[in-house]
């Protein structure tokens, strides 16, 4: 179960490279993060939010990041 501060910090993390590049990676098409989950997440901490952004999309539970976001955004 992540933390209280994994969960704010994943809600203002920006994708930091390729074609979604700058976008918060909630807001990732869920094709993609789909796609990034067979071909295998990065190590380290961004691969840990990739993962846990793939499991909120695929249990439709993404609006609750949203509302994170939308209270401690940076």
């Amino acid at each position: 179960m992540p933390d209280k501060q994994f969960l704010i910090d994943l809600a203002n993390t920006k994708m930091p490279y390729g074609k979604y590049k700058d976008h918060y990676l909630i807001d990732l098409p869920e094709y993609y993060v789909v796609w990034c989950h067979s071909k295998g997440f990065p190590k380290g901490k961004l691969g840990d939010m990739l993962s846990q952004v793939y499991e909120l999309k695929i249990n439709g539970l993404e609006y609750l990041i949203r509302e994170i976001k939308r209270k401690y955004l940076k």
